[in-house]
């Protein structure tokens, strides 16, 4: 039986010609959620430029959703209306990012169809989360979602390609492909050029033949198909999927193949690029009894972590089992003393948050080997929540493309 596509061709929405490029792109809104300087430093760059900054909602003001989402909807729509953003013809776009950190990772974005993606515990979709959806964080993103014409997403899904068969012959043949934007990112997140690719149908066949039983039984032990592992942005993807779950009920068969709500942009990208690099997730506990919350957490048997000052908890268990292990302790500690917990990327960031902050405790793990990651999941299911991130807060992926999604 033929075996239908999960990455599709998309129609781009692009800021137009005489767009301030990097006023314009911003990064994903899931970032220095403990840091507001940061977005204020960022608005007070952007001003009253047309950007992306204008038409999402940064998480750390999550809170004020009520007020800012329908702002939100409002400013993209005029975009839109005005021709600040631009419909493209159906292609994917190659991308080529620098960061102060890497000095090349390459993605592909397209769209990817929900219809082949379940992030329940378990799944054996082709597309797969690879940490646990918290399911909380979901409704007030759907909310946001269903006022907006339009989805400008900050995901990444990785794919297990050792042949680097794909995005990397994109990269080599580059000069084939009309360039489309090419400019400094904002906030030290490096730069970004982009190629339009209108011939898809190989590229679309490659990874197809990745998705194989055969393949999947070989490299994993598990005869399920397995392509697509999300990277960054599993939240936001979720929160597409139950979108797009409500939306089918009042449609037809036929408007469901092609209903832009149907499919989620995403940047794809090899799990063995260089770019890629495994960084841990680490707990920044905040409104507790320091020496008490971490006389606890010194009591967790078997669990490997570091305290963010240095202090290092031995243990033998896994990296999934040591973090399953401090998040219960530190949800079991909160419930019963108060407090909160904030997920914070990079060992510098952790310890200028906690050294600022005498009620604040961290914890840090060791990075996960990103070679295991699809054997893992395919054998495991997915990972704890916030395991991983791919690189430092200022590579993540930056807003740019956009597509219709009503």
């Amino acid at each position: 039986m033929e075996r239908k596509s999960v990455l599709h061709p998309a129609e781009f929405l692009l800021p137009a010609e005489g767009v301030d490029l990097t006023a314009w792109s911003v990064v994903a809104c899931d970032q220095f959620t403990s840091e507001e300087s940061y977005w204020k430093e960022l608005a007070a760059f952007v001003g009253d430029k047309p950007s992306a900054l204008h038409i999402i909602l940064p998480e750390i003001y999550l809170g004020e959703k009520d007020r800012l989402a329908p702002a939100a909807a409002a400013k993209m729509k005029e975009y839109i209306d005005t021709g600040v953003l631009k419909k493209t013809p159906a292609g994917l776009i190659l991308t080529i990012r620098r960061t102060p950190y890497c000095t090349r990772r390459i993605g592909l974005v397209g769209a990817i169809d929900l219809e082949a993606y379940e992030y329940a515990a378990g799944s054996r979709a082709l597309v797969r989360a690879t940490e646990g959806t918290i399911a909380a964080r979901i409704p007030p993103r759907l909310e946001i979602r269903k006022q907006a014409p339009a989805e400008f997403p900050h995901i990444m899904i990785l794919y297990d390609d050792e042949t680097r068969s794909i995005n990397e012959a994109l990269y080599e043949a580059r000069g084939k492909f009309p360039k489309i934007y090419d400019f400094d990112l904002n906030m030290g997140g490096g730069h970004l050029e982009g190629y339009f690719i209108s011939d898809c149908e190989e590229i679309l066949a490659k990874f197809a033949s990745l998705a194989s039983k055969e393949r999947s039984l070989q490299k994993y032990g598990d005869g399920a198909p397995f392509l697509f592992a999300v990277g960054d942005g599993n939240h936001s993807l979720a929160t597409a999927k139950e979108h797009w779950n409500l939306i089918k009920k009042s449609l037809g068969e036929k408007e469901r193949e092609t209903h832009p709500a149907r499919y989620c942009l995403a940047e794809i990208v090899n799990v063995y690029d260089e770019g890629i690099r495994f960084e841990p997730i680490h707990r920044f506990v905040s409104g507790v009894d320091k020496a008490a919350f971490e006389r606890g957490a010194e009591a967790l048997e078997g669990a490997a972590f570091t305290f963010a000052e240095g202090k290092n908890h031995a243990g033998k268990d896994s990296l999934p089992a040591s973090i399953a292990a401090a998040d219960r302790y530190i949800e079991d500690y909160i419930a019963v003393h108060g407090g909160k917990v904030d997920y914070v990327h990079g060992d510098e960031n952790l310890r200028a948050l906690v050294a600022a902050d005498k009620t604040a405790s961290g914890i840090c793990f060791a990075p996960m080997e990103k070679s295991e990651l699809f054997a893992y999941v395919s054998k495991h299911g997915a990972l704890p929540k916030k395991t991983f991130s791919m690189g430092e807060g200022v590579e993540k992926r930056y807003y740019l493309e956009g597509k219709s999604i009503q």
